[in-house]
């Protein structure tokens, strides 16, 4: 079968100077049928080339499904005089969201609660599989109870595009609310009175830009509250965990404002804490500290990594410094309770919790909360409560389920409420996880997470997953997927490169804008180190990002293809400037403060045009690519990986490859996010996996010998 040739008709760019005919700009157009009729030819394509892979999709897949637990229950959460908790069943695609009543007001530990026995009082709130009946897709959005247990507020997408519809349950009679509020963004907030819910609704360009407020069956139409015309900011809405106060964010990538009102007044008028300076961030939250209202404030005027102050809500501006900026710690949050605050921060490329018990002084010494692990994220879990005995926490590492804990603020004791279940015999022991660092030629030192299995000989087939932009930190995280890989043999690092957050804000600025291509360079330096220090070959590694991570992979295969056997890139931003450049487009205006704004600046222009992958593949050969894109996504068009993939295809020199060493796979229903349904996800994780397996083990280590047919390396 030969592969799907996409015709080129020049479609002329010119910018400061600069002229760009682009020969694939018509597949923009996804309601024309030849688009459709193409993207179509490409799927038939990809299922072609990869068909010899069903069987080691069919084993990943049963793999999968047989270690994860299908009927389940989360650890239920206490909020009022209900416990919360999520259920799944065997042979269903989405979850049940749930709760029981609490028989014993003086009791914060959680019931211990059976998905094979019946639960007494138990209540179903939402059932995501009766609302998903009939749609090929399906994602919930908000699902929130008012703060008197009365009325469940939830949204519904059913395409993928981030619109969600709004609706209205009566918990006490399981009936519906006429009311039904049209395409939204995906969350929303009770106000304190119960009635009272603020929303947001996103513009043409898909930026989330006005807060309403909805009385439910009053029959009146919503009231706008806050609309912000800057098309850099966006808006979000929520309640302070001590219900007292609603707060309304509108921010940029560098700048932030905050307004607050009362929560309990329908009718709330909203105050800015503080006005937006340019460049200046902040958040807020609400606490009572030693008889007195207080906003406790994260910001980074003067304080690059952020400092935290404190300031009498009567009077914003007058701040009292808690924490001090620090040039090795990142604060990333405060949340305030009765009796304690929790500083969330990160040091050493990792997440860390610290507790303030709150006296009636002030603030007492504040405790560290910590773990064994070397590489384990921290971090707080569900706490809805204002004042509660215990706080719960969750910890997870790359070898370590996720586990939940409630620790006892009195006493200091923890006690383990669950650890993530995985069927089976694994056991943590027999995989490592390690922390390595790279050099780039400039001096920086990269942080690298490795893990694989005890005892496998090196080198080793490697993937390798980067994304670096953002400040978006790729902490350690379990899967039960990822064990497919490593009992294969695979080795999976995570490049932690410039443009995410691990190092703190400084790592971010140091991969944005005009020094984005510090992001590129340095996961070729992760992967040379990892060649280098005899961990693979690049005969053996695969590279793997996606969205932004896409536009990584698409410069990485330009600006070093020889490094990597294969890269696989999902819901790839690899026609940067071409989306930059279109105001019009969604989201594009608000992401001027990460990459510029090639419209007004030159230099920007000429130096997003250097990178982009589209604009810079080459007549070469380039390593095995799989582009997987969703028709729907309004964050990366589909048409950006279409383009990509049709000019490599086009320039791919390799007369072996006969195109197939460059695929693109299109989900029809589905949006930025990928495909929805938990099987549906293992059927796509499995179709990957059985594709970078073969490609990592084309060409196998010396020692290895022939694949034994299961994807699996043979014993050495």
């Amino acid at each position: 079968m030969k592969p799907p040739v996409a015709k080129r008709v020049d479609t002329r760019r010119e910018h400061h100077g600069d002229v760009f005919d682009d020969p694939y700009e018509w597949l923009r157009d996804k309601s024309s049928q030849e688009v459709v009729d193409y993207l179509e030819a490409e799927n038939d394509f990809t299922d072609h080339v990869t068909a010899d892979l069903a069987p080691l999709r069919q084993k990943i897949f049963d793999e999968i499904k047989a270690r994860t637990k299908e009927t389940d229950l989360s650890v239920p959460t206490r909020r009022g005089e209900w416990w919360y908790y999520g259920r799944s069943f065997q042979g269903k695609q989405y979850g049940v969201q749930c709760r029981c009543p609490v028989t014993d007001p003086d009791d914060w530990n959680p019931p211990e609660l059976s998905e094979d026995a019946e639960i007494p009082g138990e209540q179903i709130l939402l059932d995501e599989n009766v609302e998903a009946e009939g749609h090929s897709f399906f994602a919930l959005g908000a699902a929130t109870v008012s703060v008197d247990g009365n009325i469940l507020a939830y949204s519904v997408d059913v395409k993928g595009d981030e619109r969600y519809t709004l609706r209205f349950k009566d918990l006490r009679t399981g009936q519906a609310y006429p009311d039904e509020i049209i395409g939204i963004g995906a969350g929303a907030t009770w106000g304190a009175d119960n009635r009272t819910l603020y929303y947001v609704t996103v513009d043409d360009a898909w930026r989330p830009d006005t807060v309403w407020r909805h009385r439910l069956a009053s029959g009146l139409p919503a009231e706008r509250v806050y609309h912000e015309p800057d098309e850099r900011f966006w808006v979000a809405v929520g309640r302070t965990r001590s219900n007292k106060y609603v707060v309304i964010a509108a921010g940029s990538a560098v700048t932030s404002e905050l307004l607050y009102g009362d929560a309990t007044d329908p009718r709330a008028q909203f105050a800015t804490i503080w006005p937006r300076r340019e460049s200046v961030e902040y958040s807020v939250d609400h606490a009572v500290v030693a008889g007195e209202d207080r906003f406790l404030i994260l910001h980074n005027d003067g304080a690059e990594n952020f400092t935290l102050v404190e300031a009498p809500v009567s009077d914003p501006a007058a701040c009292r410094t808690l924490i001090e900026h620090r040039h090795d710690v990142r604060l990333d949050s405060v949340d305030a309770f009765a009796d304690q605050l929790v500083v969330s921060y990160r040091r050493e490329a990792l997440p860390r919790i610290q507790l303030w018990p709150l006296d009636d002084t002030g603030y007492a010494e504040p405790q560290d909360i910590t773990f064994e692990s070397e590489l384990m994220s921290v971090g707080l879990s569900a706490n809805p409560n204002w004042s509660a005995p215990k706080l719960r926490i969750g910890a997870t590492s790359f070898v370590t389920p996720v586990r939940i804990y409630d620790l006892d603020l009195a006493s200091g004791d923890r006690t383990l409420l669950r650890e993530q279940p995985v069927l089976g015999d694994y056991r943590p022991h027999d995989y490592v996880e390690r922390r390595d660092w790279a050099v780039a030629p400039d001096g920086a030192r990269i942080p690298i997470s490795i893990v694989h299995r005890v005892g496998l000989q090196h080198p080793a087939p490697v993937l390798m997953y980067g994304y670096g932009a953002y400040e978006s930190c790729e902490d350690p995280r379990f899967s039960i997927a990822r064990l497919s890989l490593l009992d294969r043999g695979m080795v999976f690092a995570v490049a932690h490169v410039r443009g995410g957050g691990e190092l703190g804000r400084p790592w971010y600025e140091h991969g944005k804008l005009l020094e984005k291509r510090n992001t590129f360079t340095d996961f070729i330096t992760v992967a040379a180190h990892l060649v280098g220090t005899d961990v693979t070959r690049p005969e053996n590694m695969v590279a793997y990002g996606g969205s932004a991570g896409g536009l990584l992979m698409g410069a990485v295969a330009n600006m070093a293809p020889d490094l990597f056997a294969g890269i696989l890139a999902t819901v790839p931003f690899v026609d940067p400037l071409t989306t930059i450049l279109d105001p019009s487009l969604p989201l594009t205006v608000t992401e001027w403060d990460e990459w510029g704004n090639p419209l007004e600046d030159p230099d920007v222009y000429h130096y997003m045009k250097s990178y982009s992958p589209y604009e810079n593949v080459e007549t070469r050969n380039y390593p095995s690519i799989l582009a997987m894109t969703s028709l729907n996504d309004t964050r990366v068009y589909y048409v950006e990986p279409a383009k990509w993939v049709a000019a490599l295809r086009h320039a791919q020199i390799d007369p072996a490859a006969e195109g197939a060493k460059v695929l693109l796979k299109t989900e029809m229903n589905a949006g930025h996010g990928g495909i929805s349904g938990r099987y549906e996800r293992w059927k796509e994780a499995a179709f990957q996996y059985a594709w970078l397996l073969d490609v990592a083990l084309e060409s196998k280590p010396a020692a290895g010998g022939a694949s034994d047919g299961s994807g699996h390396l043979p014993p050495r």
